[in-house]
């Protein structure tokens, strides 16, 4: 695969989760090879309703999403996937990946567009700067729960 176990690399102790939903056995075929040789979890779905009881079960921070999975598809899971805590990071892929789809992703919320086949260099830096997004917020989020809880007075 061209650029395979290129792109960018977490922190060495971190490791990336992804979640790939789709009906595709190409598609996590692919990702398979790309994430292969690196410390990054897949989890894979072939379905809305499997990647949905995926997250709730791991709560994992990127979704990589088929713009055509059954039971759904992106738009049904990107409200659900906005309410759970940290707000996972929604990625889109098609095969027919263009900026009308890419403007509605944004705007409805998604993370990003990814185009198929899957350029692993692309996959790695966009998965990365997602999960990367998720845990600044979930790290936001924790430090402004700790400084909102009222301090105990000394006695």
């Amino acid at each position: 695969m061209k650029g395979a176990g290129c792109g960018p690399q977490p922190e060495a102790a971190a490791r990336v989760e992804v979640l790939l939903a789709s009906r595709c056995e190409d598609d996590h075929g692919s990702l398979r090879e790309i994430f292969r040789h690196s410390n990054w979890k897949l989890y894979e779905a072939s379905n809305c309703i499997e990647a949905l009881a995926l997250l709730y079960q791991f709560h994992i921070p990127v979704v990589i999403c088929d713009c055509s999975l059954p039971e759904g598809g992106w738009r049904t899971l990107l409200p659900v996937v906005e309410a759970f805590p940290g707000r996972p990071r929604l990625i889109v892929f098609s095969r027919l990946a263009d900026e009308q789809l890419w403007g509605e992703v944004l705007n409805l919320g998604g993370y990003d567009v990814l185009s198929t086949p899957f350029d692993a260099g692309e996959v790695f830096r966009v998965s990365y700067l997602a999960w990367h997004s998720a845990r600044n917020e979930a790290r936001r989020m924790s430090a402004a729960s700790q400084t909102a809880r009222p301090a105990r007075a000394a006695g």
